[in-house]
């Protein structure tokens, strides 16, 4: 399934695509937003199916009644207010490690941080330019977010505790982010983290470890790169973080990006007026304008 929030007059609204059209699942499932399906685990999940199955079934008997046409909805993030900070995983392709320097050495175990989720932004909302920001960058990632809470988990088990996937971008601040030891600051500004375009589940995406990825701008390609190049997968990530803490419905993971980012590409960093496309095989598009 494709699972989305979508902007209404007051609020959002969550819905699931059938064909060319939306149902929304507020009434089918009785949630009142993504975070809120995701708790009611697989007998949510269950009743968005069965929505989508009899809206496509009346989509083929021509009736449209009570379907939201998609083109046309504006898309909100998938979750637009996270509970915690987004997880992310810096150096998790190896040519994006030598890009950033060829005497630096591949990390030896997963290097995580964060992004509040302050940065959340829609998949088709602008990015800000903020006074405080130099040397703006991009970074396409693979997201997933959590829909079944565990510590411990194995490497076996990890795929099992995922709701889904969406595309991301790591909007970096470069000269905030080589001001401070940590990355914080400079992952941190609001909107740097433009995901969507859905939240799709598992069985529609396939092997996560085996998608296409890609970043363009101005419609140039500047990123392009597979899934089975990270260094730490999908599974160590979720085994290694779980070791000891507690991840929970909801939770965002981000992956890491692969090279091709502006501060090693020919073409440079981002300007204001810039518009970034970026990409994940199976996933869908997301497309996000820097203003000022």
């Amino acid at each position: 399934m494709k699972l989305l929030t979508y902007h209404k007059e007051e609020g959002y609204g969550i819905g699931a695509v059938a064909g060319d059209y939306v149902i929304d699942l507020k009434e089918e499932t009785g949630a009142c937003c993504m975070l809120g399906l995701l708790d009611m685990g697989d007998v949510g999940m269950e009743k968005a199916r069965k929505a989508v199955e009899k809206a496509e079934a009346k989509i083929n008997a021509g009736d449209k009644d009570g379907l939201l046409k998609l083109e046309g909805l504006k898309l909100a993030a998938p979750i637009p207010k996270s509970r915690k900070n987004i997880v992310c995983l810096g150096l998790n392709y190896a040519e994006h490690v030598k890009e950033g320097g060829s005497d630096r050495d591949l990390p030896p175990h997963p290097v995580f941080f964060t992004k509040p989720t302050t940065t959340i932004t829609g998949p088709n909302d602008p990015v800000l330019y903020h006074k405080a920001t130099k040397r703006l960058d991009y970074e396409v990632e693979l997201a997933f977010v959590i829909g079944k809470k565990g510590k411990d988990i194995t490497k076996e088990d990890a795929l099992s505790h995922i709701a889904g996937y969406m595309v991301m971008q790591d909007i970096s601040a470069r000269a905030l982010q080589q001001q401070h030891l940590q990355w914080y600051r400079g992952k941190s500004q609001d909107t740097f983290a433009p995901m969507g375009p859905y939240l799709v589940t598992p069985e529609e995406v396939g092997d996560p470890g085996n998608l296409g990825i890609w970043c363009k701008v101005n419609g140039i390609m500047r990123q392009n790169a597979n899934t089975s190049d990270l260094i730490f997968d999908i599974p160590t990530i979720i085994s290694t973080l779980s070791d000891g803490i507690t991840l929970e419905v909801g939770d965002i993971f981000a992956t890491g990006t692969p090279s091709g980012v502006g501060a090693a590409h020919k073409l440079g960093l981002l300007k204001v007026g810039d518009v970034i496309e970026s990409g994940v095989q199976n996933i869908g598009e997301i497309k996000n304008k820097v203003i000022s």
